[in-house]
């Protein structure tokens, strides 16, 4: 029989909450599962590791992108199953691979579902599976911190990202593939797995989480106004043509700015860096997803 694990952020919820998670999966025959729960997300890690020591096959991740990523990081380039609970604000990862919203389907998915493989990205080692970014998007992310996600939900970006139009940008080098793309003075770098980003909104439309390659945005945007420009066209699906864009796609990133910057994974704000390096790994986690042919390759 297989072995699942559950680890879960205690401070999420969703539908009835954990109780209803262990009645559901109770009725999956799984009413003793490993059970792990955390208050914060960045506790995670161990947690995971201790299910994949103690066997387990299958784990479930209770919680939002940013503790799905903290798992991400401890499951990559293992065969485990990872199975996602959407509990948290965003839930860019779930939205994408289309796991329910609604618990008994979750789980159904995740026991029950495809197993495939995608890709995850990793900055300075460590993995992401979402996406990856400094600057305007780290600060946005740092400053709507829980309570107000808890308030008032997504909207918290929109507030925090509206004090942030104006702030100070910063000077780079960026290198895609080992080749020279930007040198200049940036607000934002984006690097992405997925074509949903940043409240939901599809900024890359040829983004696929299984083809081995990362997008990259670069915005350079220095004002309120520029920036309103640039979301118009990010809003309209075509930020490439916006002069304050600049797109490429590639395995290899290195970035390096003339002072630390802060950075962001998934949706969980990281230390300001100087040098950043970002690369790609092809199929390096696998996931339980509906069955649906035509998203995704099979593992």
């Amino acid at each position: 029989m297989t072995t699942v694990a559950v680890v879960a952020h205690a401070r999420k919820s969703f539908g009835g909450g954990l109780p209803e998670l262990r009645e559901v999966l109770a009725r999956e025959g799984f009413g003793q599962p490993l059970w792990y729960e955390v208050n914060k997300s960045r506790k995670a890690p161990k947690r995971a590791r201790c299910a994949l020591a103690a066997g387990a096959e299958v784990i479930f991740v209770w919680g939002g992108d940013g503790m799905v990523q903290r798992c991400v990081d401890s499951l990559a380039g293992t065969d485990a199953v990872l199975a996602i609970l959407p509990a948290g604000t965003a839930n860019l990862l779930a939205t994408s691979l289309h796991v329910p919203a609604d618990i008994t389907e979750a789980v159904r998915v995740g026991l029950h579902g495809q197993r495939r493989r995608i890709d995850t990205g990793s900055l300075n080692g460590e993995h992401f599976a979402v996406m990856a970014g400094a600057g305007f998007d780290a600060r946005m992310i740092k400053e709507a911190d829980r309570r107000m996600k808890e308030r008032i939900g997504r909207l918290a970006y929109v507030y925090t990202g509206a004090r942030n139009l104006g702030a100070r940008g910063m000077r780079a080098v960026i290198k895609v593939d080992g080749r020279p793309f930007f040198k200049g003075r940036l607000s934002c770098v984006l690097v992405a797995n997925v074509g949903k980003v940043l409240g939901g909104i599809e900024i890359f439309g040829d983004a696929r989480p299984d083809d081995g390659i990362l997008e990259l945005g670069v915005v350079t945007a220095r004002n309120p106004a520029q920036w309103a420009r640039t979301l118009g066209r990010v809003v309209a699906g075509q930020p490439q043509k916006s002069p304050f864009v600049h797109v490429a796609r590639g395995q290899r990133i290195r970035i390096r700015f003339n002072r630390e910057f802060p950075c962001e994974l998934d949706g969980g704000a990281r230390k300001a860096v100087k040098k950043v390096r970002i690369r790609v790994h092809p199929g390096s986690l696998r996931i339980s997803v509906p069955a649906d042919p035509h998203d995704l390759a099979d593992d």
